[in-house]
């Protein structure tokens, strides 16, 4: 199929040159009428005279984009409507924030965000009349993850990527699509910022037929999605969330509860993937944190002695709450509300306690006024807590122009104002603390509001970044609350029962001299739980970048660039760590008469190619009738299963996971010590996949022969997948061929591969069906399971007593992080494999993901689905509903036959 635009018309805001000038010249050639807007009219007018010269069509605008107005009119003169728009027109004025000026960040702010807001507001009433539309805002890395010198950027790009996923949810039923990139590409733009080597590979035309794939009515599906795109490269991202930490809400929950369980609270084992509030589950939460025993605290006690908090919007709600949490531990506080009547009465109630406080009674703007209180009263700031805001609840239709600007005046513009005034004092006392707020709705939706509240996580991470050799941590909050502002979208049950102090100790550790580490990170609190919220990427695909790249070819590559499931999955925390990936497609180039070449999986660096010339001796193995019994019993066979516990059963059967024992000590053996950093202590077991070549012998000997068959570089942590082919010694019949994945943390950034190749159902993602399970099984572990395990051959000491871990082997200790013993992965994967060949019937391969641990003594369900020749499946624990194992499946022998029974 090839994607034509015959009668659309686009609009392309910035098209001048660079990243516009591509987007226009390409649809043009697809047939579109194209409108090239920019400020600069000789540029634009270059632009239209090479698409009328190639017998396209094109006019120019030169209006500023913030008159969306203006650039709308212009397609609708000219071609009488408009189908696309694409906001790209942006400037840069990059400088430290110390030295950046007020009208450096509004310059940006207009031109970015309210540009964007301009054009497609315009535009929208149109897409709904015709019920299509798409629309295209360019975001960056610096508003995703922060960037050094670009404060104004990152808040302008992060805001962006919120207003479109809003968009995405209002226009879904008028068939209006939006999509955000952030691209990477050379441009009059990134000239001023970017070597001319890197420039010579960021073509424009690698960002082009992306967003020209996903404008299509035929594209592929990315509404409300965002995506970062550049040399060839193309990768989904989206919000992670740790499983979090619940405290009980009474007098014990407290910034020194929160310190004790900061751990808990970051850690990101089975985390979730947000896409509105609701995903929260706030009710259960607060349930569960009702039912919650008494926090523990760490000692000494969490205070702020000598240190003066300046709280923005602190005349109620949260802000008030803060205030007389930070008074109760020592602090010095200015009360800050455009209320004089609400600011007072919090100082009374804190002079009154005992406490000291000082009203600043100004907009959270008027930064200045809020340091000289700070000043005056106390004679320092220490801490920020930049909390003011209001609320404009309006659909993106209905919302009025005065409406956007003063939610972003009050939101976006009040928070840089009050960090900018004492930023300065910060950086000259080596030392500061700046909590901003954000919202649930800022990671997912409500349009203006959201895109102010987003925009603020941005700017957060800058501030983090240039305020870390400072001694200046910046984080920010996504809180849910009942407060004045909520009240008007809340149901008043709602209202009393999330109460402002259930948020308020996260915060008040987060601004706390016990948190030395933890910066430029977002955390979402509502009713006594707290979680970190990170991004995840996917593995994304790389196209050869020596050869023209085309919008067909993007979508017929379309499940390697959003397949978040295929553990090839990273969390970039910097705009260092994103670009790595970028230029790692550098040398991606396509080998003329070699179509296998353009998968940059086939060519190994160096230190790869001799890593898999290093072949280990083959290994024996051998085993009797004993090993066997012992093998089904350790994964729950029973005394009444007689054809797996008697050896003199006329039907007496190895259960067919028991491959994975021959191999263990050949592939557990083999070195890793190739990788930088290698520490095996940091070695994870990702995947397990194992086929069965040949019927089990009940004993025998047998050999193995090992080798690596890949090595991916994840950046923070490298891949390695080993293959195990276990043959019988004297005929070299192949019974068992395993490959084992492991996650080796601290071994990246070596330059290699970062994507890998298709192996059939040993790579496959093996995604559930959206339907009830077609079986389930449940079984419950014993309390001696591992000890009965690890007599297969896996020693490892995490699956015996734990008490003895932290005297032999600390270091396993400290990174295991488990207070008991854990059940082996491989275990598990037995106990599962023995509910689909009791469910199904026999299988000829399986392969799973270790997603969770089980400890033994619980309960390992099992659901399965059958989809033709395969069984997929996913077990999880019924005690704590982790789910242990994922991307599972197996290739049934006889996919249409009943399942067996056993025999007794």
């Amino acid at each position: 199929m090839t994607f034509s635009f015959k009668g659309h018309t686009v609009v392309i805001t910035g098209a001048g040159g660079g990243l516009g000038k591509a987007y226009s010249l390409l649809f043009a050639s697809r047939g579109a009428n194209i409108v090239v807007n920019d400020f600069n009219p000789t540029a634009a007018q270059k632009v239209v005279d090479e698409i009328t010269k190639a017998g396209g069509k094109a006019v120019v605008n030169t209006s500023s984009v913030t008159d969306g107005a203006a650039v709308i009119k212009s397609a609708l003169d000219a071609f009488g409507g408009i189908t696309i728009l694409i906001n790209n027109a942006g400037i840069l004025r990059d400088k430290g924030f110390k030295n950046m000026s007020d009208a450096e960040w509004d310059q940006i702010q207009a031109v970015h965000l309210k540009g964007a807001y301009s054009c497609t507001k315009a535009a929208w009433p149109i897409f709904r009349k015709q019920k299509f539309g798409r629309v295209v805002n360019t975001a960056s890395a610096a508003g995703l993850y922060g960037n050094f010198g670009q404060a104004n950027y990152s808040a302008a790009k992060m805001g962006l990527v919120t207003f479109t996923k809003t968009l995405a949810i209002e226009g879904a039923k008028y068939g209006i699509k939006a999509t955000v990139i952030a691209p990477m590409a050379a441009s009059a733009m990134t000239e001023t910022i970017m070597p001319p080597d890197m420039l010579a590979n960021l073509k424009p035309d690698f960002v082009a037929p992306f967003v020209v794939a996903v404008t299509h009515p035929d594209g592929p599906e990315a509404s409300g999605k965002v995506y970062e795109v550049g040399a060839g490269y193309v990768a989904e991202i989206r919000w992670e969330r740790s499983k979090g930490h619940v405290f009980k809400t009474d007098d014990t929950f407290t910034p020194s509860a929160v310190a004790y369980a900061w751990d808990k609270v970051t850690n990101f084992t089975n985390p979730d993937y947000p896409n509105s509030m609701a995903d929260s589950n706030i009710q259960g939460k607060l349930e569960a944190a009702r039912n919650s025993p008494p926090n523990k605290q760490v000692i000494p006690e969490v205070r702020y002695n000598g240190k003066t908090a300046v709280i923005t919007g602190s005349g109620a709600g949260l802000g008030r709450s803060y205030a007389l949490l930070f008074a109760r531990l020592g602090a010095n506080v200015v009360v800050n509300d455009v209320s004089e009547k609400n600011a007072k009465a919090v100082v009374d109630e804190i002079t009154k306690a005992g406490g000291k406080a000082t009203a600043a009674v100004c907009s959270a703007e008027d930064g200045d006024a809020l340091v000289k209180a700070a000043l005056d009263a106390f004679g320092g700031v220490h801490i920020l807590v930049a909390n003011a805001g209001i609320l404009r609840d309006k659909s993106f239709t209905a919302m009025t122009e005065q409406e956007w600007d003063a939610v972003i005046a009050v939101h976006l513009r009040g928070t840089y104002k009050s960090v900018k005034a004492v930023w300065p004092i910060f950086q000259k006392q080596k030392y500061g603390r700046i909590l901003t707020t954000a919202s649930g709705v800022g990671i997912c939706k409500l349009c203006c509001y959201s895109t102010a509240k987003a925009a603020i996580i941005g700017f957060t991470r800058t501030l983090a970044i240039e305020g870390r050799k400072y001694n200046i941590l910046a984080n920010s909050i996504a809180p849910s609350a009942g407060t004045a502002m909520t009240m008007t979208v809340w149901p008043q049950e709602m209202v009393d029962a999330f109460k402002p102090d259930y948020v308020a100790p996260v915060v008040g550790y987060l601004i706390s001299d016990v948190n030395e580490d933890t910066t430029g990170a977002l955390f979402e609190i509502t009713g006594g739980w707290a979680a970190q919220t990170r991004w995840q990427r996917t593995g994304g695909h790389g196209f050869p970048i020596n050869k023209p790249l085309t919008p067909e070819a993007v979508a017929a590559k379309w499940k390697f660039i959003s397949d978040f499931d295929n553990g090839r999955a990273t969390n970039p925390s910097s705009t260092q760590e994103a670009i790595a990936q970028i230029v790692e497609n550098f040398e991606n180039k396509s080998e003329s008469g070699n179509p296998a070449s353009d998968d940059p999986v086939d060519r190994d660096i160096e230190l790869v190619r001799e890593a898999k010339k290093n072949v280990p001796e083959p290994e024996d193995y051998s085993y009797s009738e004993r090993n066997v019994i012992l093998y089904n019993l350790s994964i729950g066979a029973t005394e009444q299963e007689l054809r797996w516990t008697f050896e003199n059963h006329e039907e007496f059967t190895a259960l067919p996971t028991f491959g994975v024992i021959p191999q263990f000590m050949a592939g557990a053996g083999l070195s890793l010590d190739f990788l930088p950093n290698f520490n095996p202590a940091k070695l994870l077991h990702g995947e397990q996949f194992l086929s069965i070549k040949a019927p089990i012998p009940t004993s025998g000997d047998l050999v193995n022969e090992t080798r690596i068959i890949e090595v991916l570089d994840k950046g923070k942590a490298a891949v390695v997948t080993t293959q195990v082919t276990t043959k019988e010694k004297k005929t070299g019949t192949v019974i068992f061929e395993n490959q084992s994945t492991v996650f080796v943390r601290g071994s990246g950034g070596f330059g290699g591969q970062h994507v890998g190749k298709d192996r059939g159902p040993a790579t496959a993602v093996n995604e559930p069906p959206k339907r009830k399970a077609d079986a389930v099984v449940e079984e419950k572990t014993t309390s001696t399971q591992a000890a009965l395990y690890r007599l297969n051959g896996d020693l490892n000491p995490l699956h015996a007593r734990f008490s003895l871990l932290s005297h032999i082997l600390p270091e396993f200790a400290a990174i295991g992080g488990f207070d008991k013993p854990i059940l082996h992965g491989l275990c598990t994967m037995g106990i599962a494999s023995k509910h689909v060949l009791k469910s199904f019937g026999e299988f000829k391969d399986v392969k799973v993901r270790f997603a969770g641990v089980v400890y033994p003594g619980e309960t390992i369900v099992t659901e399965m689905w059958k989809e033709g020749d395969k069984v997929i499946f996913v077990a999880k624990t019924k005690e704590r509903g982790t789910t242990v194992l994922a991307s599972a499946a197996a290739t049934l022998l006889k996919p249409s036959a009943p399942a067996p029974k056993a025999k007794l």
